[in-house]
């Protein structure tokens, strides 16, 4: 028994699109300006891996809040406040991107592009410029975060929003009901697991995001991994990369496990 021949149009098709990757990568690769491997590489390679396996212990709790524990509840208290107001401020995004019955296009289309537009400031940059409005420190951590997710949960939402059930709030109506009770009987009973699976997605990323803010001054862990990295200090950068591993893996388990309850 022989395999039927792949029609040629295909084939040629499959030779054309790797040949336009081959000349991206050609030209990506080109573009970029690279001067070889230090010598020292592997000193360094040999010098991370020996601060992965013999950590620096004496620095996970002091108790004088410059310790890893501290610095590691403040990173993760960066995330949720940053989490929950994204999620507050996407709300009204999401209700004016969505599409709905009656709605002129220009409005929802409106919405759309604002929340694109948000959503291309990278959330390192957007803690840079709070930093200059605010000062160094964790609320300017806070602000990235909150501003930085709006366009990615605002889509979210949105999309929950038009891909809504209404029948339900049809059946209200139909029994008498005024919009307060189609909002609290048939709307949000639809709405807010959706939402909150959406938050809990949402909050992962802000988790890891928040190790890194402190790398521009933000606060969180970031600070003291970068002045670690400094100063070649690679026993101290071993267990901070440890906690921050713990920690991100821990989130992601119970967030995960939490969203498959609410959808």
């Amino acid at each position: 028994m022989t395999l039927p021949k792949p029609p040629k149009g295909n084939r040629a098709k499959t030779i054309m699109t790797l040949l336009v990757v081959l000349v991206i990568f050609v030209w990506a690769f080109a573009g970029i300006s690279f001067n070889g491997i230090k010598a020292t590489a592997w000193q360094t390679v040999q010098s991370i891996v020996e601060g992965f396996t013999h950590p620096d212990w004496g620095y996970v709790w002091t108790g004088e809040g410059e310790d890893l524990i501290s610095l590691l509840v403040e990173t993760l208290a960066i995330a949720i406040l940053g989490t929950i107001m994204s999620s507050l401020l996407s709300i009204p995004f999401g209700f004016w991107s969505a599409r709905s019955k009656g709605q002129r296009k220009i409005v929802s289309s409106s919405g759309k592009f604002v929340s694109s537009a948000i959503r291309t400031f990278p959330d390192i940059i957007l803690a840079l410029l709070f930093i200059k409005m605010v000062g160094p420190g964790s609320f300017a951590g806070i602000l990235a975060l909150g501003v930085g997710a709006i366009g990615m949960l605002a889509k979210f939402y949105s999309e929950s929003i038009e891909a809504m059930d209404h029948g339900p709030s049809e059946s209200v109506v139909a029994a008498g009901g005024n919009k307060a009770k189609v909002l609290f009987f048939a709307t949000l009973p639809q709405l807010v697991p959706e939402f909150l699976s959406y938050t809990l997605y949402r909050f992962e990323i802000a988790v890891r995001y928040a190790t890194i803010l402190g790398l521009v001054g933000a606060g969180g862990i970031g600070t003291p991994l970068i002045f670690a990295l400094n100063s070649r200090s690679w026993d101290r950068v071993g267990i901070i990369l440890l906690g921050i591993i713990v920690m991100v893996t821990v989130i992601d388990i119970i967030s995960g496990k939490l969203r498959q309850k609410l959808v």
